[in-house]
This record gives C-alpha cells, structure tokens and sequence, in this order.
C-alpha cells in the first residue's frame, strides 16, 4: 500500500490520465522546434586571390531545405569598389588595388534563416606581373645611363624593374607602365634582359624579355630640345644624338653666357622714345641664336618666377636684370635670391629701393618682403614635401608666415638705393644715378636698426647693419622647409609638365634640400633632377604622348618654329638695327610680351586651373577665343614669309622642298621629328600626307601647308 506522502501525486496522475481518455482530448508538445538542429552556413574557398583574378566560394547550408544564400563583401551586400565584389553563385572579384589590411571578409548569409551565417577571411595578393615589350634610351654615351620603359600588365606602387636579375631604381608611371634607370658597364652594348616584381604580399616576377640598349633616337632628342633650349633645330638634334642627353647638358652647363648689350643712351633711333624695345630685340636674338640655350631657357623660367616688368622697369634696367638671371641660372638659389634682392630692376619693381626707415609707430614698405615670400620662395602657406597644402586638424591650411613678420621684414630691407655710377657706395640718400648694372646699395643711416621679429621667430637684433640684416633674413627665408617643394614644382612646370606627379615634385625637392654633398639650394642639380627624371624622360620611348606636359607660351611657339625652319634675319646689321623686335608685335597678340608681364603674378600663374575642370594648365591663362585665332594667323605668316625681318626657305630646292617632291609621307616623317619629336598621331600623319599629296605641281606648297597644319594644330601647341 502507498505511503500517504505519495497519494497526492499518484491522485493528480490518475485524474491527468482520466482526462486524457475523454473523446476528443489530446496533449500537444508546448515548443515543438526546440528540439530541430539550428540553421548553420559555412563557407569555403581557398582564402586568397591575386588582383586581376577570381576565387569562386561555396557556402553549404545544413538544416534547412531552402540552401540559398545571399552574400557580403566586410558587412555590405554584393561588396564594392573598394572591398571587392561577390556575384549571387559567391565569385569573388578583388579590387582594383589592395584594400586596407590586405584581407576582406566574405559572408554568406542563409536565406531561410537570415540570423545564421558563415564567414571566412580572404587575403588578397597583388598580381602577378607580365611585361610584353620594354625599350631603352641613352641618357648618355655608351657605358652611361639609360632610360628603361616597360610596357605590361599587373604592375603595382612599389614593383621594381630587374636588368639581369639586379633591381634598379624605378618609377611607377601605371599599372600598365614603369620606368626605370639604369647604368650600363663601361663598354656594354647588345641587349639587356628586363623583368618586374611585384611585392608582398604575394610577391612575384615576371618572365624577362630582351631589349638592346639604344641611344637618343632623333625624336627623343627633339624632345629633350623641347624642354632645355627655345626648339629644336636639325642640327641640335644631331648633336644630341651624338652625345647623349647627358653630355649635352655637361656641354651647356659649360658654356659661357650670352649677355644682353647695355642700351645705350640716348636711346637708339629704331627704340623711339622708350628703351623697352630695344631690350626685347636683345632678348629675341639671344633666345633665337644663343649656344647658351639651356641657360637663357631657365632664365626665362626664373624671369616668370621673379617677375619685374618693363610696365616699371625701363629698357636699360631689364637688360641688366636678364643677364643677372642668366647668369645665375646654373649657381644656387640662394644666390638668386641675393642678386635679385639687390638687383635695382627689383628694387624700382617693387619698391625696395630706397625703401626709407620708418617714423616710429609706422611701418616700412612691404611690397618686396611680401612678394618675396609668397611668389618667389614660400608660397602663402605650408607644403608638404610633395609640394601639397600641409593642414591642420581640421583640414585647414597653415599659413607660411604672419604679417607681424613681413612688418619685420620690411624694416629689415630698409636702406638700400642705387649705387654710385662706378658701383661705389653712396652717402646720399635716395642716390637717384640709375646705376643699372650694379647691385644696390647700402645707406646705413636710412636703414631701420632697431630689433626685428622675422620668419620662425627669428629675431634680428638690434643695432644690425643693413648687410646682416639682409643676410639673415634671407637665410632664413632660403632654410624654410618650404622652398625646395615650391621652386621645384614651378621648375617643373616650365620645363617639363603642368601637372608633375606628387612623386615627381618629392624627388626633385630632396635634390634641391641635398645634391648628393650636403649643398643646399643647387640649382644645377635641380635641373639634372628635373630633366633626366623617369616621369620627364617618360614619353621618349613612346610612339604617342601619354598625358603630361604643357601649352606652348607664345614666345616658344615664336622661338620653336623660327628655330626649326632655319630662320634668317634679313637685316645685315641686326644687332645694332634691333631687327628682332617685330616678334614682340607677334607674342603681343598671344598676350606675352616679353619682360612686360601685367603684373608680378606673371602672364600666367602657376596655379591657374582651367575652368570646369581641375586641371593646373599655368599657360593657358593667355588662351581665349582672340588668341586662337590669332595664333592660326601667325602660323599662317610663318609660313608664308610674312614676319617683318625674317625669312625662312621653304623653297622648292630647300631641303624640305625636295623631300616634297620625292616624298610627302618623307616630308611628314622628318617634320614630324623635327617639330613633334616623333608624337604626331597615326591619323594626323596620314590627314596631313593626304591634303598635301593632293598639291602636284608645287613642292613649295605641299612644304607651307605641311608646316602650316602641324603647327596650327592643336597637338603642337603641347610640349609633352
């Protein structure tokens, strides 16, 4: 018999089992999923791909008869650009370029139960490299350096090119280009294996292919003449190909100034009242017939930096101030920045000569130290080493300097005026002898001695003579982070691109911050830097430009087509006639006067974009509607013997008039090299070969119109 304790619960079981036997009762489970398996996705796939491949992944789903999944590229359906994208059946595509931290997470999520998922973390590796052709360019004679242009697929920032196994420095112009440097042994020639790697992650190499070392072609040559002289002549580029791009510019490193003549006084009849063209004459001549080509290009470079105009300046000041540029071209720029400092062109320009001290309470003239700053050394505010605005936390730029310290400038730039008519120092001041061809001057009683706050804090003490004021400060301007990055890129801009990549502009900086021996501010260097840079030598080995260079200034489009067609002056006495200055009529029209720029912000800044786009184009600030048309009419006047004091021979028995007759596709062939270094497009050639082959009875003609629709055209009018 039970134990009372348990009658209770043996009662509840009979009654529940008593109930249970009722008709139509039955007893469902409360929760009858709770005991089905859970929904679970797994992933697979190999867990890594190269860029430029594909990794196919499954996703296997258990419990659950609808195995569909959706996918997720790091949280976001399908992927994206930047992540990698994943097709409905899982094939993943990487990106065009690693994605931060190399690795993506793929996730499939279970359609029936969209809380059940599975991942799996797929790393991606860089592509494997393949080099279809690579060519070469001597930089120099045989045994020297040559410029190596590979021509792929796969390539990546920071790919190296290997000749012969052993890396070399290289430069990564695209993921399709790289460039590279390379120094053959003394005597090698034949050819040279070339290959690429890639780097981690998933480094790998490239198959080699074998390229025979070249030197200059004529048209690299043209263009190497395109950027360090005013154009290319046959003769210029035979001597290039002869020598080697780096012997030529030992050569014109070497080679002595050609000076502009004092103007004299009074002025020549053929200059009227004014002396200003009789000093651009001076200048035409010298850009036109110099040895000294390099040289006068890169002082015209630095006129359009450290601008003065004959707006102020008379002719008799500028001649002077030319040859200072000039003459400085090839030294450093701390020394420009002295002699121009000191140069009375500047001084009148933006008035620091006799720049008077100030009353107490007052300020002295700021217009040098400003501009001296912001225009010919710094820049408003701060660069990065590339060239690039340096900001704050909040994305603001930082200014380069205050105003306090271009007060303190300004007082320190007091004193000065010209000097004595034989140099000597004044006592006088102002010394109104307008000694052109000296430096200016110290007065010191004019000059302010009290202390000065400068750049950086930098404190000039009190009691300073002129001469140590003017010293410090500019040192302490030429020390300036700042200026390597600033002058370079405009450097740059005017010999060789618009648009030099951050790259470009660090490298050359770091020439101008150390040449190699610790000198600071080496212009020579700088200027090697610039022309026999991968990114500046880049377009050599190509049949057509790739992006890159810059408008043609209406004074080298002048230059560069009297140049090429062997121009002669008509006036026997053509120095002393000034016969040079109907150019400037010419250069007038396009907007560019030489030395009589509208302001000192140039005739084009270095940072004007052309509007609706993004584009830095300095030059084509001077084109408008007026000057297109107007440039159409000089072409036509080149060609056509039209220049007031100039013919060129387009003859029928002029070397050109003969190929003309033998040979139109000759004739397009040779001025293709001598005025597009070789870039004319393929049906640009063919149009022009077409238009002038119609021409049968004149080789004279079929020379004009050749000439007139290369450079009418808007290709020539690029440097690239």
């Amino acid at each position: 018999m039970p134990s009372k304790m348990f009658w209770p619960f043996t009662a509840a079981v009979l009654s529940l089992s008593a109930f249970l036997l009722l008709p139509g009762c039955t007893l469902s489970p409360t929760n009858p999923a709770s005991s089905a398996p859970p929904v679970s996705v797994q992933v697979s796939g190999t867990g890594q791909v190269r860029i430029g491949a594909t990794d196919q992944l499954k996703a296997t789903v258990t419990n659950a008869t609808n195995t569909a999944v959706t996918w997720q590229v790091n949280s976001v359906s399908g992927g994206n650009a930047t992540t990698g994208t994943i097709s409905a059946s899982g094939l993943y595509t990487p990106p065009a370029s690693l994605p931060t931290g190399n690795s993506v997470t793929i996730t499939a999520v279970s359609v029936a139960s969209p809380t059940a998922s599975g991942s799996l973390t797929e790393n991606i590796l860089n592509p494997l490299p393949v080099v279809t052709s690579a060519s070469t360019v001597g930089y120099g004679t045989t045994g020297t350096a040559y410029l190596i242009d590979v021509i792929g697929a796969g390539f990546v920032n920071g790919a190296t090119v290997e000749v012969g196994g052993v890396s070399q420095s290289t430069t990564f112009v695209s993921a399709t280009e790289l460039n590279a440097t390379y120094t053959s042994t003394t005597g090698q020639s034949g050819s040279i294996l070339v290959a690429v790697d890639n780097p981690a992650p998933g480094a790998s190499n490239s198959a080699s292919v074998s390229t025979p070392l070249q030197q200059a072609t004529a048209t690299a040559a043209a263009r190497f003449l395109d950027q360090t002289s005013f154009g290319p002549t046959t003769a210029s580029i035979a001597q290039v190909q002869q020598v080697g791009l780096s012997a030529y510019l030992t050569q014109q490193f070497n080679t002595a100034t050609t000076t502009l003549p004092d103007i004299p006084s009074p002025y020549p009849t053929q200059c009227a009242t004014a002396s200003y063209p009789c000093a651009e004459s001076e200048w035409w001549q010298v850009a036109l017939t110099g040895n000294d080509q390099l040289r006068q290009r890169v002082a015209l470079a630095l006129s359009e930096i450290w601008v003065t105009s004959t707006d102020t300046v008379p002719g008799e000041g500028m001649t002077p101030y030319m040859n200072l540029l000039a003459n400085d071209a090839f030294g450093n720029y701390r020394t420009i920045m002295q002699d121009v400092t000191l140069s009375p062109a500047m001084g009148i320009y933006l008035n620091m000569l006799n720049s008077n001290k100030p009353a107490t309470g007052q300020i002295a003239n700021e217009n040098y130290p400003r501009e001296l700053m912001q225009l010919f050394t710094l820049g408003i505010d701060q660069l990065n080493a590339d060239g690039s605005l340096e900001t704050d936390s909040s994305g603001n730029p930082i200014p380069a300097y205050t105003e306090a310290e271009v007060e303190g400038f300004a007082r320190a730039y007091t004193g000065w005026t010209f000097a004595n008519a034989n140099g000597s120092a004044p006592t006088k001041f102002p010394n109104n002898t307008n000694a052109w061809d000296y430096p200016m001057a110290a007065v010191e009683a004019n000059h302010d001695t009290t202390t000065k706050t400068i750049l950086s804090s930098v404190v000039l003490p009190a009691g300073q003579k002129a001469e140590e004021d003017l010293k410090t400060s500019l040192d302490t301007i030429f020390n300036h982070a700042n200026v390597g990055p600033f002058v370079c890129r405009q450097l740059i801009q005017h010999l060789v691109s618009s648009n030099p990549s951050a790259a470009y502009v660090t490298r050359v900086a770091a020439v101008f911050a150390n040449n190699g021996s610790g000198v600071r501010g080496d212009i020579k260097a700088v200027l090697t830097a610039i022309l026999m840079d991968s990114e500046a030598r880049s377009n050599d080995t190509n049949s057509t430009a790739v992006d890159g260079g810059h408008l043609r200034e209406p004074e080298l489009y002048i230059t560069n087509v009297l140049r090429a067609l062997n121009f002669a002056s008509t006036d026997a006495n053509p120095t002393t006639d000034y016969a040079y200055m109907s150019l400037s009529n010419y250069a007038n029209n396009l907007n560019e006067r030489p030395m009589r720029s509208g302001s000192v912000f140039n005739f084009f800044p270095p940072s004007y974009v052309i509007p609706a786009t993004t584009l830095n184009a300095p030059e084509f600030d001077l084109e408008n509607t007026a000057s297109v048309i107007l440039r159409l009419s000089l072409a036509n006047a080149l060609v056509n013997n039209q220049i007031s004091g100039f013919t060129v021979d387009l003859s029928a028995t002029s070397a050109l008039g003969q190929l003309a007759a033998s040979s139109p596709t000759q004739l397009v062939s040779t001025l293709n090299t001598l005025l597009m270094h070789g870039q004319m497009t393929a049906g640009m050639s063919t149009a022009i070969v077409n238009q002038i082959t119609a021409i049968t009875s004149n080789p004279a003609e079929r020379v004009r119109v050749a000439i007139y629709l290369i450079i009418s055209s808007s290709a020539y009018k690029i440097i690239n």
